[in-house]
C-alpha cells in the first residue's frame, strides 16, 4: 500500500517535470524579481527561461511596450492584470509571448542564493562597474551584476519548495 502511493508520487513528479519541460519549448517562462520595499510592487530584475536558451537576463527599464510604459512598473500599468503587461512588453520589445510567469521576491531570492543577496546585486551594479545598460555591446549590465551576485552565494535548492509553500514565490499565467 505504502509502495503504491509511493510510486503514485514519483510518477506526478514526473508528469509535471514533462509538463513543464514541453511547456517551455512551446513558450519560454518569465521569471520577474519583484520588490515591494519601496511601496508600490515593482519589478528590479527579470529572466527569460527556456529550454534551448537557458536563462537570459532582461533588464526591466530596457523592456516597453508602444507607450513606453517599462517593465519595471506592471503593477502600476496594470493592477488588474500586471502579467498581461508583463506580456505586453515582452512581446513588443523581445517579440515573444511568454505565458507562465514566475515571480520570486527578495525573501525567497536570498533563501536559495544566499543572505546578502540584493546588496551584492546593487553594489556590483553601483560600485563594481556594472552599471551598463543591458542592450550595449560590451558593457557590463544588470544581468552580469545579478549573475556575479548568484554565484558568489550559495545554491540552496531545498529552499525553493518551502518559498513556493509560503508564497514568496508565485506562478501566474497570461
Amino acid at each position: 500500500m505504502i509502495m503504491n502511493k509511493g510510486k503514485s508520487i514519483l510518477g506526478i513528479i514526473a508528469v509535471i517535470i514533462i509538463a513543464f519541460l514541453l511547456f517551455t519549448i512551446v513558450s519560454p517562462i518569465l521569471i520577474l524579481a519583484e520588490d515591494t520595499s519601496e511601496g508600490t510592487p515593482g519589478v528590479d530584475m527579470a529572466a527569460k527561461f527556456s529550454i534551448f536558451g537557458g536563462f537570459e537576463w532582461i533588464y526591466p527599464g530596457s523592456s516597453h511596450n508602444a507607450n513606453g510604459e517599462t517593465l519595471h512598473n506592471i503593477h502600476l500599468i496594470s493592477p488588474d492584470n500586471p502579467y498581461g503587461a508583463a506580456r505586453e512588453i515582452m512581446e513588443y520589445t523581445y517579440h515573444y509571448s511568454p505565458h507562465l510567469f514566475v515571480s520570486v521576491n527578495p525573501e525567497a531570492a536570498e533563501a536559495i542564493f544566499g543572505t546578502g543577496l540584493v546588496d551584492n546585486i546593487r553594489s556590483n551594479d553601483a560600485y563594481n562597474g556594472y552599471a551598463g545598460s543591458d542592450n550595449v555591446q560590451g558593457t557590463m549590465s544588470r544581468g552580469d551584476a545579478v549573475s556575479t551576485a548568484m554565484v558568489g552565494g550559495t545554491f540552496n535548492p531545498l529552499a525553493i519548495p518551502i518559498h513556493i509553500l509560503m508564497g514568496n514565490i508565485s506562478f501566474h499565467f497570461a
